[in-house]
């Protein structure tokens, strides 16, 4: 396998990856959980709907003793007609436009970074990751931090819930669309400064078992159902401060019209990460402010 294909074997499913670990990691006075929420899986009815639909709260990556489906939310994803992820993740041309979005035009990490900082980083790569960085250097830093970010799970197999619903999916002969386009998950970090994700990333392998400990607590959560502890860590570290909005709010302000329109006709199975659901700007406020009836189902 050649070294591109390598990283975008990563980078399609780790962006989501980032984005999930970015928004618990993120300050913003606004995703205070109003009240106790232990549920995954939510039913939407109300507004005109025909058919109810449903909402899974994913978690990007998981080891395979932590993961789950249940009965129920099989249930609910068979009775669905069609199925929303993030992003269209079965779109045949997501290798293509991934290295096309991925690479930097007119400058590299080395440019970004001091000679010492890209030395440490160097050793990182070859003795923590088992990858070179020069594959990353003509790279956004983003992508970078996407393949870090499968690393801290204390397993060497990961399971997904995006993976598994396409597989599903594939069986039961559903189509599989996006809230939004790849274009504009890229377009989120292309509105961060290089230098502050290159920050990010040299804070990241600084303290890298910090960031498993706190990867281990978020999946404690999310295997509790917890979306009241979920919007407590999202407040709880100002690593990514002054951009909640481009992570996490506008994106959620951005799906609800997709979701009215996909659901106004048929019943939609939606699956977006966790940390996407509760607070005031969460998509559970937002759907209920749109006049939708939104009920835990587990």
């Amino acid at each position: 396998m050649s070294p591109y294909k390598t990283i975008f074997k990563f980078v399609s499913l780790s962006l989501f990856i980032f984005l999930a670990f970015a928004n618990c990691k993120t300050v913003t006075k606004t995703q205070a959980a109003p009240e106790k929420q232990n549920a995954l899986l939510w039913q939407i009815t109300g507004k005109g709907l025909t058919k109810p639909s449903y909402l899974y709260g994913t978690i990007h990556m998981i080891c395979p003793e932590d993961f789950s489906m249940s009965d129920t939310l099989r249930s609910s994803f068979a009775k669905s007609e069609k199925i929303y992820l993030e992003i269209d993740m079965d779109d045949p041309a997501m290798t293509m436009k991934t290295l096309q979005l991925a690479l930097m035009k007119d400058k590299s990490l080395k440019d970004l970074m001091s000679k010492e900082d890209y030395t440490r980083l160097e050793k990182f790569m070859q003795d923590s990751i088992g990858m070179p960085l020069m594959i990353f250097n003509k790279m956004k830093p983003f992508t970078l931090m996407s393949v870090l970010y499968t690393k801290v799970l204390p397993c060497s197999k990961m399971e997904s819930y995006e993976q598994s619903f396409m597989a599903m999916a594939q069986q039961q002969k559903k189509e599989i669309l996006g809230l939004e386009k790849l274009e504009d998950q890229f377009a989120v970090f292309d509105k961060i400064p290089d230098t502050a994700e290159v920050n990010m990333i040299l804070n990241m392998i600084n303290d890298f078992s910090g960031q498993k400990k706190e990867f281990a607590k978020m999946t404690e959560a999310y295997k509790r159902k917890d979306l009241d502890a979920l919007a407590k860590m999202i407040n709880a570290s100002p690593d990514m401060a002054g951009y909640e909005d481009l992570l996490l709010v506008n994106r959620n302000k951005n799906w609800i019209p997709v979701m009215e329109k996909a659901m106004a006709t048929q019943g939609i199975f939606f699956a977006v990460g966790a940390g996407h659901l509760p607070g005031e700007d969460g998509v559970l406020t937002l759907l209920r402010k749109a006049g939708y009836t939104v009920t835990p189902v587990e």
